[in-house]
């Protein structure tokens, strides 16, 4: 298969920091779409990957997986997108398309193995697939997204991960208007939660450690803010939600959490990978037949239905636009939770 090459930031070690490298991108086969990209988010797991911190990374690694852009080619198949259109791509650029979950519009799950925009296995090159970070992407037409006209592009590009790890366990718990909705942590996948629980007609409240997060949550949509080191804030909230939506990306306490779910309630961890610490207590959940859970972002149809809903409410990220040149000093500010609430870089400046 022929290949063009493209500029890119990656990196080939978990120790080295993301430098300027060429990749290969594959020409066009029939169903191909190939995407100049305008716009990049940058999301926790751009930075895990990076430094393998779930060891499992395969370099080299060109993270980004919340893609913006405008159609440059597609193939002689292709029939969802023409050249000129803006398109977006997420987390997802591949899939079996066969088993019974891709089936249900549940590739994200696929019994055979979904393959991620950066580090999954790129089944046409070899080795592996190659993200955002780059002036191009070529991707199978399935894989590809419509973006509202009315939506500022730099800002939808968080949607295609932030956006849609929250949106679908809002969906799969059938959230509506005088659902009763919590979210905890504020950060890129926190605003979006309150956001879009808001935008679907939620009472939404935000959990948090700190009251300086009172107004930004105000400001976002929220009803109230819960000091969730407050005993009496915790305990004003006993028995009250449907749904709370954990969003914070490392270990921590969940069991105070569980307290404030009503009857048949649920917890959905969508920002944390690896053991609970400490354990999960189980009485709370036996006594209120309550449920803690776990969502991985969403399949294809569901993002683009977030998408169209984002357009049609005119929700986007909160964003910070940067250069590409300045990926590592936005890694060290993710660390320190330095980012209101999401770094997007403007791939302009690769050129």
């Amino acid at each position: 298969m022929g290949t063009t090459k493209v500029k890119a930031y990656g990196t080939e070690t978990a120790e080295a920091p993301l430098e300027q490298m060429e990749i290969q991108r594959r020409d066009l086969t029939a169903k191909d779409i190939e995407i100049e990209i305008l716009y990049c988010g940058v999301c926790h797991s751009d930075l895990h990957t990076a430094r393998n911190d779930w060891g499992f990374t395969t370099y080299p690694a060109v993270p980004g997986h919340e893609i913006v852009g405008k159609v440059t080619k597609v193939g002689d198949a292709v029939t969802k997108l023409k050249v000129g259109d803006f398109a977006a791509v997420g987390c997802l650029v591949d899939s079996c398309q066969t088993c019974d979950n891709c089936k249900h519009d549940l590739e994200q799950y696929c019994l055979n193995g979904w393959v991620g925009t950066y580090n999954g296995q790129d089944k046409y090159l070899g080795g592996p697939t190659l993200g955002g970070y780059s002036e191009k992407i070529v991707v199978d037409e399935h894989f590809v997204l419509k973006i509202p006209a009315n939506l500022d592009l730099a800002a939808t590009a968080p949607l295609l991960c932030a956006g849609i790890t929250t949106w679908s366990p809002l969906r799969h718990w059938k959230v509506g208007k005088g659902s009763k909705v919590a979210v905890v942590g504020l950060g890129g996948l926190g605003h979006m939660a309150i956001k879009l629980a808001k935008g679907l007609g939620a009472d939404v409240t935000l959990f948090s450690r700190s009251p300086d997060k009172e107004k930004d949550a105000f400001k976002l949509g929220a009803d109230a803010v819960v000091i969730s080191t407050d005993d009496s804030h915790m305990n004003s909230v006993i028995g009250k939600f449907d749904l709370i939506i954990d969003t914070v990306p490392y270990v921590h306490d969940i069991n105070p959490y569980v307290g404030t779910l009503n009857v048949n309630g649920t917890i959905v961890l969508v920002g944390y990978l690896g053991p609970l610490d400490p354990f999960l207590h189980s009485v709370p959940l036996i006594m209120g037949r309550k449920s803690v859970a776990g969502s991985l972002i969403g399949g294809i149809a569901e993002t683009q239905e977030m998408l169209d809903f984002c357009g049609e409410h005119n929700i986007v990220s909160e964003i910070e636009l940067i250069k590409m040149q300045d990926i590592n000093e936005a890694y060290e500010r993710m660390l320190k939770s330095d980012v209101r609430y999401r770094f997007v870089i403007d791939m302009a400046s690769l050129k």
